[in-house]
């Protein structure tokens, strides 16, 4: 298999390493060949903390997909998030040189658009153009061909903080592949989770991760905006942790196997055992005890959302509703709790399947590194496009070629017979003359 046509998706998270590798078939659709999981050390709310045991887990990831795709894996492109990251919208407007808009007029008015003052110690990671407008009409995705003499955008800046973005790819390019794009967590995710009805309709995408919670609106197709709150699933295993009294794991098991936020849904007689620290003998604990520790903490999250939707004034933008994603949201429960809180319908955001996907990879928890997978396939697609344009470009002219030799072909034939038909047509008795020699010569002979 040509290294050309694999991608690789990279997710860095506070609680897993997810590697998934892809092979790009004909036509452009995507397989998926091979997928490696380690848990993570070295990363705290989404930033690395311990450089040595990051690229540990990562190199750990990659050799699991390397071993299962059978290929060497070169290059990813890896996802990002942490409190570190900072949004904002922007817009941009540029004069049209000529009559129509070309693709040089949409580069200028981008370049317009992110022409904002930010402090030297941030970069821009992504540029995400909201809507066009030409003249006075709005609402324009491609203004590519359009005629006007005024062209404006309207964009979704991301930034992030040079130094930890730098930390993260220090890590991947020490575990031996080259970082190939690096793209927001929450974009990542809404790519392989939300449909385009859904986008276009307006919804909430909530990635409750390990370390960090994703928030990414959409609203006519478009991300208007994105934000990541520093409370994540370890939060809820920390709580059950100091509240229980039991070790870390121990709470980790707890959360998965027992886990819920409402405690009037579950049976109040109902009790677990639980294996405190060593020497201390295990004791049974009520389930309604853990529903009322995840549930206060799931309530703070849902507050704090629903704190940053009002600030923004996007109530009125979400139609479709809340969609919860990300290992986090499997918490028993918790998409009811969401509905009471946020007070809009709200329901558990599964990927999309595609390349061949196996039921495993059909959770919630996968969504991020998929969605990185089919963020890389975008940009492959784009790379190769001109090679297959040009390899068309290059058959349509063989057969052009073929076509007018055979023309050629049939024009000189059609031309030689034209001057025999001319050569008989002036001398008309020249068949009759020679019909009449032969004649007379085998008359003297016989």
């Amino acid at each position: 298999m040509s290294e050309k046509n694999v991608i690789v998706g990279l997710d860095i998270g506070t609680t897993k390493v997810c590697t998934i590798v892809g092979a790009i078939k004909s036509g452009f659709e995507i397989e998926i060949i091979g997928i490696g999981t380690h848990p993570s050390h070295g990363l705290k709310k989404g930033s690395v903390v311990n450089i040595d045991k990051t690229v540990s887990s990562i190199q750990a990831s990659l050799e699991e997909a390397k071993l299962m795709a059978g290929i060497d894996i070169t290059h990813a492109t890896i996802g990002v998030a942490g409190s570190h990251i900072y949004s904002f919208n922007s817009s941009g407007v540029v004069a049209i040189k000529g009559k129509e808009i070309t693709k040089e007029d949409v580069d200028r008015v981008l370049e317009a658009a992110k022409a904002v003052v930010i402090p030297s110690d941030r970069e821009i990671l992504h540029v995400i153009p909201q809507e066009f407008k030409v003249d006075n009409t709005a609402g324009i995705k491609n203004p590519i061909g359009m005629c006007g003499v005024r062209l404006e955008v309207h964009v979704h800046v991301v930034t992030g903080s040079v130094a930890l973005i730098q930390n993260l790819v220090k890590c991947v390019e020490q575990a031996g592949i080259k970082a190939q794009q690096i793209t927001l967590q929450p974009i990542a995710s809404s790519e392989s989770v939300l449909t385009a009805e859904e986008k276009e309709l307006g919804v909430v995408l909530i990635d409750i991760g390990g370390g960090t919670t994703d928030i990414a609106v959409w609203k006519d197709g478009s991300l208007i905006h994105s934000e990541i709150v520093p409370v994540g699933g370890n939060h809820f295993t920390n709580d059950l942790a100091v509240a229980l009294k039991i070790p870390h794991v121990e709470a980790e098991r707890i959360k998965i196997n027992h886990g819920c936020v409402l405690a009037e849904k579950l049976n109040q007689s109902a009790h677990i055992t639980v294996r405190g620290l060593a020497g201390v003998a295990p004791r049974e604990v009520k389930l309604s005890v853990v529903a009322e520790v995840l549930g206060a903490r799931a309530e703070e999250l849902f507050n704090i959302i629903k704190t940053i939707i009002t600030n923004k004034n996007l109530e009125d933008k979400i139609t479709g509703g809340y969609i919860l994603t990300g290992g986090g949201a499997l918490i028993q429960s918790l998409p009811e709790l969401a509905d009471y809180i946020l007070e809009v319908p709200t329901k558990i955001g599964y990927p999309i399947p595609f390349g061949g996907m196996t039921n495993i990879m059909q959770n919630p928890q996968y969504s991020t590194v998929l969605g990185l997978l089919l963020e890389a396939s975008k940009d492959m697609r784009l790379e190769l496009r001109p090679e297959k344009e040009r390899s068309n470009k290059k058959k349509r002219e063989k057969i052009e070629k073929s076509d007018r030799l055979e023309r050629m072909d049939r024009h000189e034939k059609e031309n030689k017979e034209k001057d025999i038909d001319n050569e008989f047509s002036e001398h008309p008795d020249l068949i009759g003359k020679l019909s009449q020699s032969l004649k007379a010569v085998f008359g003297e002979i016989f």
